[in-house]
């Protein structure tokens, strides 16, 4: 039973950074692209704490979410300190609804990324997810948050070692990811019959 995503809808008024668009993303000079970066890590690292932060930071994540289906800018972003920054914010934000976005803003990266640099921490991410997914297994609601991601991210590391990319020790897949999934797997066929 897989549930079909909302489409997001984000607020520039409530940004916090300029709403550029992917033309003028991809246009830009690396030391603007830089500082746009810098701007958009700074807020997604900034603590929930603040009233309305977890808001702020949602929309970002919405913004993200339309930026990252455009390969150029996917390409870009698998590749920068953005996404070691998804990671902790996936580990340690406070507010569910932030980490499933967290999580839809890693799957979509890695759906429409086409180069993938040894350096990407993809592993660490692929072991958060599935320990993510252990530790919610009950909940179908966060179950299906993360499950997406991972699906994505192991699907873009066996595309690339298909291709023959990078050796496989850069990024080694842990086997709970796979017996996770399997499990996943038993229960969606269970309920499906059930």
């Amino acid at each position: 039973q897989i549930m079909k995503q909302v489409p997001v809808r984000f607020d520039p008024k409530t940004l916090h950074i300029p709403a550029y668009s992917v033309e003028k993303l991809s246009s830009m000079k690396d030391m603007d692209w830089n500082n746009f970066l810098k701007r958009v890590c700074s807020l997604l690292d900034s603590s929930e704490k603040k009233t309305g932060a977890a808001r702020s930071k949602l929309n970002l994540l919405y913004y993200l979410c339309t930026l990252v289906v455009h390969k150029e800018i996917a390409n870009r972003l698998i590749s920068s300190q953005l996404f070691p920054i998804l990671i902790q914010q996936l580990r340690a934000a406070a507010n569910w609804d932030i980490r499933a976005n967290v999580a839809r803003v890693i799957g979509l990266l890695a759906l429409h990324t086409s180069e993938l640099g040894e350096n990407v921490p993809v592993s660490e991410a692929i072991s958060l997810l599935t320990e993510l997914i252990r530790e919610n297994f009950r909940n179908s609601k966060l179950k299906q948050c993360f499950l997406p991601a991972l699906g994505e991210l192991l699907y873009l590391i066996a595309s690339k070692e298909e291709k023959g990319e990078h050796p496989r020790e850069c990024w080694a897949v842990p086997s709970a990811a796979y017996t996770v999934l399997m499990m996943c797997l038993r229960e969606g066929v269970r309920l499906f019959h059930g």
